[in-house]
């Protein structure tokens, strides 16, 4: 499916190229010729101009793929945490624009390309077709499995994926690829901002309450290990079970404790657990939207995936030009920017910025600046960023914000590091000394 034609930047080019040569743009010769024109014979009429017509570069196509992985998922609890059919392709459309703005200066000309599959076997066939076409820049809004199967098949080709979907730690780790950059964070960036901050309030008991899912005994592990590494106490953890056929409003969904054994006493009791945050993992919302409102648990702050989330982007978020960022985004695709969207953004926007600090879009060039110190990104949060160099993960402040606004930044200040001290950031997720990628 072709998202942004060439055809529309192309005719505001040769649009722009006609108003030139009209005679807009006029230069009178007194001024604009330089001191050896000067003492050249002067062929013009006497009291007249010269039209100087600016030339138009050469517009070089630079297409960057997307592959979209559509796959079947367990409808969430509210009908407003159901994704926008272009979720994630408006906000790369975006960075393709922005990228368009600058390059029609130097003589490029972006595009997006989207396939759409179902299925590893078919995201493979797409990016085959996509790499033939010309492309070797591709986003890709897959699961990890389907990553990986992407990655292997492109690891002898002139082919750099952007991992905007899969937050698995192990992406980062043991199943590393250099071919693959990851714009979201992992599990553990995410569980670590929102620890900062929690642990910054004072609020370092923690009862936490877990789905089934892969997904969220993975990010349970990732609470769990950013409230060591952060010094939180996590008082008890409980497993939510959904009752198959059971009304949704028909159970609390705040699990009790597990009864055990007193030690001077035979009888059964629930032990009390005193806690000042009820932290939540269910990625799918299935019942975290629920937790404040309903159960048996004490009333207290809710984090985690639902209440208060660590996020890489808000609507609310209105710093560092943000504002601006949200409402262009509305105002072109009429609805408000997700986390999804600022991913797929910062992807395309990183090609461009690589594209044009290395004009003759020579792949080894162009993936050896995303690799290195040299590219700054500012999208949006105060910092410059880039991907690090040991997991090709992108480094990048989170948010920590409620359903309608951000309430803080992490990293938080007094959390210091010893690999990186000058780099805040990476104190979210697995710094070097801890990395075991081999790339």
């Amino acid at each position: 499916m072709r998202t942004d034609t060439l055809s529309e930047a192309l005719a505001g080019t040769l649009a722009r190229a006609a108003v030139v040569a009209a005679g807009l743009l006029l230069a009178v010769s007194t001024s604009s010729v330089s001191a050896a024109d000067k003492h050249a014979p002067s062929h013009e009429r006497e009291g007249g101009f010269s039209v100087r017509v600016q030339q138009t570069p050469e517009m070089i196509p630079v297409d960057i793929g997307y592959v979209r992985e559509e796959v079947a998922a367990p409808q969430p609890a509210s009908r407003l945490d159901v994704e926008a059919e272009d979720a994630g392709i408006a906000g790369a459309l975006m960075g393709i624009k922005e990228n368009n703005a600058g390059g029609r200066f130097v003589g490029h000309l972006y595009g997006l390309d989207v396939e759409t599959v179902s299925s590893s076997e078919e995201a493979v066939d797409a990016l085959k077709k996509l790499y033939e076409s010309g492309h070797s820049y591709i986003v890709v809004d897959a699961s990890a499995p389907t990553l990986l199967k992407l990655s292997d098949w492109a690891a002898d080709k002139d082919v750099l994926l952007f991992n905007i979907r899969a937050e698995d730690v192990s992406l980062r780790q043991e199943d590393c690829r250099a071919n693959i950059m990851h714009v979201v964070p992992d599990r553990y960036m995410l569980a670590d901002a929102l620890a900062q901050y929690l642990v910054k309030m004072g609020w370092t008991d923690w009862l936490v309450i877990h789905g089934s899912t892969d997904a969220d005994i993975a990010y349970r592990d990732a609470i769990e290990r950013a409230g060591k590494r952060f010094g939180a106490n996590i008082v008890d953890v409980r497993e939510y079970v959904d009752v198959s056929g059971g009304r949704r409003d028909g159970v609390g969904p705040i699990p009790p404790a597990k009864p055990h054994k007193e030690a001077n006493a035979g009888s059964s009791i629930v032990p009390p657990a005193a806690y000042d945050v009820i932290v939540v993992a269910d990625e799918d919302q299935q019942f975290g939207p629920l937790m404040p409102y309903r159960g048996g648990g004490q009333p207290r702050v809710v984090a985690g995936t639902t209440g208060l989330i660590a996020t890489t982007w808000s609507p609310g978020h209105e710093k560092w030009g943000a504002t601006q960022a949200n409402n262009n985004f509305e105002k072109r695709f009429k609805r408000i920017m997700q986390p999804i969207d600022h991913m797929a953004y910062v992807a395309t926007r990183t090609v461009g910025e690589a594209v044009t600090r290395k004009p003759k879009n020579d792949f080894a060039a162009v993936s050896a600046f995303i690799h290195g110190p040299d590219l700054q990104l500012a999208p949006f949060k105060g910092i410059k960023q880039q991907f690090r160099p040991w997991d090709g993960q992108f480094r990048q402040p989170i948010l920590i914000a409620t359903e309608k606004v951000p309430v803080s930044v992490s990293p938080q200040k007094g959390f210091p590091h010893a690999s990186h001290p000058e780099i805040e950031v990476d104190t979210l997720g697995i710094d070097e000394p801890e990395s075991i990628c081999k790339m």
